[in-house]
């Protein structure tokens, strides 16, 4: 049952990072916090990488590459911090992160502060989301911010080449760091099935729901799921 649960969140996390180039860790993080904190954060980083692939091929011709090129400068750096957090924070303490930062995107999403992707912002926003990925497999608000005037192709294609490079140097500094488990790998393995659906289901998705409806979707889902995982934590 836990299985097929984490199975059908996959689908749809997948589906809404291929349809808007973020939201996958959002969506998904709360729920398999609840029912194994320590899966976290390499499965849904795994799982990312193989979505942001695909996506990044798809929209390869709407790639800002200068834009995600300044964004891994601080990338790299932040997830060496993140991996750090890994090791010293207790699965408990993970799973608090990931409540915090999911509610800190949404709150900041909904916000509406769209600060300009300059050089130094998209270096700062590349580091916020090193830290945060890699520490919680949540790193789309920083970029979602910075790139928030994109849309389309654009944003998607640009959002997923960023993070096909930025995950990969995630998973890197976990596994050197030796965080990466037999349990992971086994879950993310048997997850590939649903994030290839949900990639597929993108593509339908995108002709029922405009990206005001579905951003409030994500937001709407993952702000509660981070009450959930809250919840949980307190009980």
């Amino acid at each position: 049952m836990e299985i097929a649960i984490i199975a059908v969140v996959i689908v749809a996390a997948s589906a809404l990072q291929a349809s808007i180039g973020f939201g996958m860790g959002m969506l998904a993080a709360p729920v398999i916090g609840l029912i194994d904190p320590t899966l976290l954060p390499g499965t849904i980083i795994l799982l990312a990488v193989v979505v942001t692939a695909m996506v990044a091929l798809r929209e390869r011709s709407h790639l800002d590459l200068q834009g995600a090129g300044w964004a891994l400068v601080g990338r790299i750096p932040g997830s060496v911090l993140g991996a750090w957090l890994v090791v010293v924070l207790p699965a408990s303490g993970l799973a608090w992160a990931v409540a915090v930062v999911v509610l800190g995107g949404v709150l900041m999403a909904m916000s509406g502060w769209a600060p300009m992707p300059g050089r130094v912002s998209l270096i700062t926003a590349g580091a916020a989301s090193g830290v945060m990925g890699t520490a919680t497999s949540i790193g789309g608000a920083p970029m979602a911010l910075i790139w928030q005037r994109s849309r389309g192709p654009q944003l998607r294609g640009t959002m997923s080449a960023f993070f096909l490079v930025g995950s990969s140097i995630s998973l890197l500094a976990l596994a050197v760091l030796g965080t990466i488990g037999r349990e992971t790998l086994q879950l993310a393995a048997w997850m590939l099935p649903a994030v290839i659906a949900g990639y597929l289901l993108s593509r339908y998705v995108n002709r029922f729901l405009d990206h005001r409806s579905l951003r409030l979707t994500a937001l709407t889902a993952s702000a509660l799921g981070a009450v959930l995982l809250i919840t949980a934590q307190i009980l």
